[in-house]
């Protein structure tokens, strides 16, 4: 089964949360996919975290070594549908490069974020919901 995984989720295993378990079952065999702007995004986020103090250095480079060994393959943004998708509901592009890539694909996409979720199933996209 090929899964879109949006940022949440990676940084969510990377970063071992309490979600991981469930996370790892929910996607175990699967074939990962992401838009190609997702090692961006996780590095925005990082340096979010550093800005807040929730996130050290250190512990950054730790993370990128796991993140690293993930099996993802990157597709190419459609940045015409991300857009529409972006300017329907108001919603960041990076946010809509995930819906986009599922829906290009014709896959579940796998996410943290519900609002996130329900989008992507207004477009008539599978979702997965992580619940704990």
């Amino acid at each position: 089964m090929n899964i879109v995984v949006d940022s949440s989720i990676i940084i969510a295993v990377i970063l071992n949360e309490k979600n991981k378990k469930e996370i790892i079952q929910l996607t175990k065999g699967a074939n990962l996919m992401a838009p190609a702007s997702l090692p961006w995004e996780i590095g925005n986020a990082f340096s979010a975290m550093f800005r807040r103090h929730r996130l050290k250095f250190s512990d950054s480079k730790v993370a990128l070594k796991y993140y690293k060994d993930i099996p993802i393959r990157f597709i190419d943004i459609d940045i015409e549908d991300s857009l529409e998708i972006a300017n329907s509901y108001k919603i960041y592009a990076y946010d809509a490069y995930f819906i986009s890539t599922a829906k290009t694909l014709n896959v579940p996409l796998i996410s943290l974020d519900r609002q996130l979720l329900n989008i992507a199933e207004n477009e008539g996209l599978k979702t997965i919901e992580v619940l704990s």
